[in-house]
Order: structure tokens, then sequence, then C-alpha cells
């Protein structure tokens, strides 16, 4: 029985470490946690209004975010995972991840891709 109570509490470390460790996409959406990736010619500014706008229009035109991931649900088709994962990427501040699917996720749904914020 003693060897079984150390097991136990071996177990109980490990899942308790291996849900207090951040790493990109984590589940730690906008904790800020992760270091700020941006695409090459934008600053963090740029880069967090930018993924905002593509995710916004993302959220108008081709699927529903739900309010987990900031958006209001609206009804409509969901959004896919690889749309949440870039918006989920674009809130840990990876922009560089984000803004290039949800561009292609729009361009794929023929919405207008709104402009990247210039100088």
């Amino acid at each position: 029985m003693a060897k079984l109570g150390g097991f136990v509490g071996i177990a109980v470390v490990l899942v308790a470490t291996a849900c207090t460790q951040t790493g990109q996409g984590g589940g730690m959406a906008g904790s800020g946690a992760q270091p700020v990736a941006l695409p090459p010619g934008m600053t963090p500014a740029q880069g967090a209004a930018y993924c905002s706008t593509l995710g916004s229009t993302y959220a108008e035109y081709v699927g529903s975010v739900g309010g987990y991931l900031g958006g209001n649900f609206r009804g409509g088709a969901p959004a896919d995972l690889d749309a949440r994962v870039a918006i989920a990427n674009c809130q840990d501040g990876n922009y560089a991840a984000g803004i290039p699917v949800l561009q292609q996720k729009l361009r794929d749904a023929r919405v207008t891709v709104p402009p990247p914020p210039t100088g």
C-alpha cells in the first residue's frame, strides 16, 4: 500500500506541473505569457490591431467565433479549428502565426482581406 501512495503522489505532482506550464497556445490566450511574434514590418500595436481586424472580419462574414474567443455569438456556422487557433494565437501575441491563417481563411471564403497597416 505504501508503494501505491508514493505512485499517486508522484502522479499528482506531474499533473500539477503540467497544468501550470505555459506554452505557445497552451490555453493561455490573452495572458501575455508569450513573447510577441510579429510579421515583418509591423509594430506590436499594428500586429494586435490587424489581428483583431482580421478576426472581426472572419467572425462577421465567415464563421462565428463565440464568446470563448472574445467574440459575440451570432449564430451561424462555427469557426473552423484553424481559424480558432489563429485567433487564439493573435490573443497570445503570436501575430506572425495568426495573421497569415486568417488572411487565407478570408480568401478561401471569397471575402476581401483588409489591407495590413502601413508605416
